[in-house]
């Protein structure tokens, strides 16, 4: 066999050097491929709204604080605007085009919501409520001059994500998706962005249950919804006071206000741990009823069980522990400071797990770029 020469060796040996490098920049590209699916992946977790399907899960969101009360007032407009047919069906009944009740596109360019689904059916977000935007659809009085104590100065929006129909119902479009969100106040310095720790998704249950406290003529007799949803509101009261909108202000009552003032009330000593009632020496260990010296000798009251060992005086359950009337109050009343703590941690999780994914997404990019610049000087 006869000998390479030293050019041939030289071909030989740039020839496996092209070889090796190939496959290290095949190995690359691999990799990188990985670290995209998983960065996407990370980022798609950041973008999971939490879900309100009920009015119980309304009194979990800290009206008042990190969320305007007028979201509940637009919400409460919305839900008996809008047409859900038996079928947990949503039609729009306005046309967002057109502006109508302070509406626009809305293309989700900071990522709040989840990407629109691609295929032959058109999907479109769109935010509904600017109170500001001129637009011959205004939204109802209640609504644009809220009293002072429900003014959300003009942050809060709802956002719905339309399917347009090609056919059948032309007039109307299908609402497969609702949530309430908000701008962030102009304090935290954010620009006029959603605010993803406090958007939240809507479900058809949540809007049937809202529709019930409908201001129109078949309204549903207040005691009724009182009682339905386990409220102690002054229905009397709430009626001088809201007038034709004594349905929307018992809403507001039980979302907001009624678990305030039951956590004044129940952080009162005199309701909560009360000696008087519990530990009542004169009422639990009486003496002078069980063992009394001038009743002892009377034949007609020793033997009556009765007076003896009357249960009620002797050990008086219902003073002592009250187990009927605090279970009753637990299921009724809520803690505001449960509920801020609870959403103050669901707000702290959220900006940690955004942090992280940053983190992580910073740390994949680096290692991308490193492992680039590793396989080219080779």
């Amino acid at each position: 066999m006869p000998a390479l020469t030293q050019t041939e060796r030289a071909d030989q040996t740039d020839q496996m050097l092209d070889g090796s490098r190939l496959t290290r920049m095949k190995m690359a590209v691999r990799l990188m491929s990985c670290c995209v699916v998983l960065l996407l992946a990370l980022t798609s977790e950041s973008a999971v709204c939490k879900k309100l399907n009920s009015i119980s899960d309304l009194k979990k969101i800290n009206f008042g604080q990190s969320v305007p009360k007028h979201s509940l007032m637009l919400l409460h407009w919305f839900a008996n605007e809008v047409d859900l047919d038996n079928n947990n069906v949503i039609w729009l009944t306005f046309n967002p085009n057109n502006g109508d009740y302070g509406s626009h596109h809305y293309g989700n360019y900071e990522g709040v919501l989840d990407p629109l689904p691609r295929g032959n059916i058109r999907y479109r977000y769109y935010t509904v409520g600017n109170l500001y935007q001129d637009t011959s659809v205004r939204l109802p009085s209640y609504v644009v001059n809220s009293p002072r104590e429900y003014a959300g100065g003009n942050r809060d929006r709802i956002i719905i994500r339309v399917q347009e129909q090609n056919t059948g119902r032309a007039a109307l479009q299908r609402i497969d998706q609702v949530y309430i969100t908000q701008h962030y106040d102009t304090s935290e310095d954010l620009g006029t962005s959603y605010d993803p720790d406090h958007t939240y998704q809507i479900t058809t249950n949540l809007l049937r249950q809202i529709r019930e406290f409908s201001l129109r003529d078949n309204q549903m007799p207040l005691l009724y919804l009182r009682n339905r949803f386990r409220s102690n509101a002054d229905d009397l009261s709430i009626r001088n006071t809201w007038g034709n909108l004594a349905c929307l202000g018992l809403l507001l009552f039980i979302v907001i206000e009624e678990k305030y003032s039951s956590n004044q009330h129940n952080n009162r000593p005199g309701n909560s741990n009360r000696p008087g009632n519990s530990n009542r020496p004169g009422n639990s260990n009486r003496p002078g009823n069980s063992n009394r010296p001038g009743n002892s000798n009377r034949p007609a009251n020793n033997n009556r069980p009765a007076n003896n060992n009357r249960p009620g005086n002797n050990n008086r359950p219902g003073n002592n522990n009250r187990p009927a009337k605090i279970s009753s109050r637990r299921e009724i009343h809520y803690r505001p400071e449960n509920d801020y703590r609870s959403e103050s941690r669901q707000s702290h999780c959220g900006c940690c797990g955004l942090v992280i994914c940053c983190f992580l997404a910073l740390l994949l990019v680096s290692l991308i770029i490193f492992l680039c610049v590793y396989f080219t000087m080779r």
